[in-house]
């Protein structure tokens, strides 16, 4: 798994460019993934939802538009200068209360049981320790009725995955050096998806941290799966 410093620092170092590549990489097909998300979660009606991995605040900022105005959303990140990216988008929102922190997902700064749903997208991938990102998961849930929401890359349908592990080796790292300047960040976002558990690996995950009424929804042959399941 993944060094959780060496994760920090990469972020970091393209925190201020981080929107525009995920943009211009994934051809504005991440605004889709995130829809679907939002989608799930908003019919379930939750009061309270905490953003893991939250990045420039993307997933926070779509739950925010969707939910009604009395849901109360905390979005964290390990990663300061993003959360700073997040609060700079934020400004330019108005009434945005989106309580945005630094906050490491393996020691939750939150309450047990506070949250109604708690969504992580494009971070779990990212997680030390995965085991321990979940037990922490679920601490925070409500027990019985609390869902997490996990949007995530996966291993896509064999017929595609040529082509797609030959765009995530030998075209994603050069384009996002243009981007952002730091190709070995691509690098590493390519070595941690192909080594990445599928969905039923995922799935099993799940499981073994004691969550249940676990759905895996593929999307984009695959590429990405979104996982949905109950504390």
């Amino acid at each position: 798994m993944p060094e959780a410093t060496k994760v920090n620092a990469m972020f970091g170092r393209i925190a201020e460019r981080y929107d525009l590549a995920n943009q211009l990489l994934s051809f504005g097909i991440d605004r889709t993934w995130r829809d679907r998300l939002v989608d799930e979660m908003e019919w379930r009606r939750p009061k309270t939802i905490v953003d893991l991995a939250t990045g420039s605040g993307d997933v926070a900022f779509a739950l925010s538009q969707a939910l009604p105005a009395f849901v109360t959303i905390k979005a964290l990140d390990f990663c300061e200068p993003m959360i700073q990216q997040a609060k700079s988008k934020q400004a330019t929102i108005e009434n945005s209360c989106i309580d945005f922190s630094v906050g490491d997902i393996l020691s939750l700064p939150i309450d047990s049981e506070w949250a109604d749903a708690i969504s992580i997208a494009f971070g779990y991938r990212n997680l030390e320790d995965r085991a321990t990102g979940l037990s922490e998961m679920k601490r925070i849930l409500r027990p019985e009725t609390g869902h997490l929401f996990i949007l995530e890359f996966s291993q896509p349908h064999p017929v595609y995955r040529p082509f797609y592990y030959y765009y995530l080796k030998s075209l994603l790292p050069n384009m996002a050096s243009l981007i952002t300047g730091d190709k070995a960040a691509y690098e590493y976002l390519s070595e941690s998806i192909e080594s990445f558990p599928d969905r039923n690996g995922i799935s099993q995950e799940l499981r073994e941290a004691g969550f249940s009424d676990i759905e895996a929804i593929p999307m984009a042959f695959g590429s990405v799966a979104l996982h949905i399941a109950r504390a």
